[in-house]
């Protein structure tokens, strides 16, 4: 079975929910997770769910430190546009891996092995996105060459050392591996014959992020609102017994990215888990 790693930095007070995701980082007891952070160990303490303690100032110079440039963000949030460096960054750390990965913590996983099968894992770069690189989860190969895809990123020294979030982990890290996202599937294998980060691509649309302006299994804008999670198993009331891979909860917890539409409907967004999400 290949090993996985999934690094998560993360800085100033674990959310309310952290407990259900750690619950959830449980029952995938083959999948490790490595945060680094100033936040304390939770009391619940897992084998597979690791804690480097460091602050976010000496986390900032240490990026600076194996990039080579001056990173000084005005946020922690500026940290996702250096997740494509993770695995470059924390090369030391990741050595006895066969993949590293990135992710977001408002998420609550189903089971994951069930989805990454060997033969999804013979891939290069596994996103859970059909057409972008998915920045609340994709896993990378642990080789040389794939660590170093980071640094294809057009002017990514510029791009690191502006202080403001750019978004680079979605929308310049997936011109590495997906050059011409818009056409059809046969036109993307073929230039993957031509370009060695095109090819053994895996891009899996798994339907993860609820009330995001892309339509659902059904083709309708109506996204299932109650889903249900126990013993590692994530369903919803309107797809029967289908398990998903996780259930990315952005836009329970804050309206910053809703669909213009659903902000005029006043749909309510704030966190409601004890409300929307049953185990």
């Amino acid at each position: 079975m290949k090993k996985i790693v999934i690094i998560i930095p993360y800085f100033g007070k674990w959310p309310e929910w952290f407990e259900l995701y750690l619950l959830s980082c449980k029952w995938n007891e083959t999948v490790d997770w490595l945060f680094f952070t100033d936040c304390p160990e939770p009391t619940l303490s897992l084998p597979n769910v690791h804690y480097v303690s460091i602050n976010f100032t000496d986390y900032c110079e240490l990026i600076s430190s194996r990039l080579d440039i001056d990173f000084k963000p005005k946020s922690p949030y500026k940290l996702c546009d250096v997740k494509p460096f993770y695995g470059f960054i924390h090369e030391d750390q990741i050595r006895d891996y066969d993949f590293f990965g990135f992710g977001d913590i408002d998420v609550i996983y189903g089971n994951l092995r069930q989805f990454l099968t060997e033969t999804v894992l013979a891939h290069n770069m596994i996103s859970t996105h059909h057409n972008r690189v998915s920045g609340h989860f994709c896993l990378l190969k642990n080789t040389e060459q794939i660590r170093g895809a980071c640094k294809r990123i057009k002017n990514w020294e510029s791009l690191l050392e502006n202080p403001e979030h750019l978004g680079i982990d979605e929308s310049k890290f997936t011109k590495i591996f997906l050059r011409h996202r818009k056409h059809p599937m046969l036109l993307r294998k073929l230039a993957g014959v031509f370009d060695s980060f095109q090819s053994g691509t895996y891009w899996k649309e798994q339907y993860s992020t609820i009330l995001s302006p892309h339509p659902w299994l059904n083709g309708t804008m109506d996204h299932p609102e109650n889903w249900t999670w126990k013993d590692g198993c994530l369903t919803n009331d309107r797809d029967g017994l289908r398990e998903f891979m996780y259930l990315h909860f952005m836009n329970w917890k804050s309206s910053r990215w809703l669909p213009k539409d659903l902000r005029k409907r006043g749909v309510q967004s704030a966190w409601e888990g004890q409300q929307h999400l049953v185990h």
